[in-house]
């Protein structure tokens, strides 16, 4: 006859076997997170995953006359963020490989200056690899001071090759704040200083 003894030492090595497995589990899907995480971005556009090319290359695609693609813009900001942000008022109609500017307008409305960070979209499924960016606020942090209003162009092209299928698609822009201005301005009061001291 087996004891109670062995029978709960046997019970706590199982569990203890299944609590290893479980966090070797968990390790292995927070190390594949994060290139999970860029094929969703890639497939849908979320994160803004577009390309980004030079006006010199996007002047040597040809320009197809014969399609139109709907661009529409989005244009929100977070909750905690005290920004007016608006998009182009209407649908852009583009042919793939002419390149296009529009331009988006952001206001901040709180009492003090703001840096933020726009955080780009574009669906549906697929178009984002045909999206391509020549020049877009969204590469930098913009910092607005309070009751700042700027416009904030974005020049882009949509490649010639996009599938017929995609008929519409829609950039979209959400802005975050990317740091408090007060520490953002004594870093660069830091590193100005450091560059004076070094340089």
């Amino acid at each position: 006859m087996v004891s109670a003894a062995r029978l709960a030492a046997r019970a706590n090595r199982r569990l203890a076997f299944r609590l290893l497995v479980v966090t070797a589990a968990m390790f292995g899907f927070g190390y594949a997170l994060v290139p999970l995480y860029d094929i969703v971005c890639d497939l849908t556009g979320i994160g803004g995953r577009t390309g980004v090319v030079s006006e010199a290359t996007a002047a040597t695609g040809g320009v197809d006359s014969t399609r139109v693609v709907k661009v529409q813009f989005v244009a929100t900001v977070s909750s905690t963020l005290r920004w007016k942000f608006n998009g182009p008022g209407q649908t852009l109609e583009a042919h793939p490989g002419k390149v296009y500017e529009t331009s988006f307008s952001a206001s901040n409305l709180s009492n003090r200056p703001v840096v933020a960070q726009a955080v780009p979209s574009v669906t549906p499924v697929g178009a984002a690899a045909h999206f391509n960016k020549i020049e877009c606020f969204c590469f930098t942090r913009q910092r607005l001071e309070p009751g700042e209003t700027r416009d904030m162009p974005v020049r882009f092209v949509v490649n010639e090759e996009i599938p017929r299928r995609i008929g519409t698609l829609t950039l979209a822009y959400t802005f975050f704040e990317a740091e408090p201005a007060a520490q953002s301005a004594a870093a660069s009061a830091a590193a100005s200083d450091g560059t004076r001291t070094n340089g």
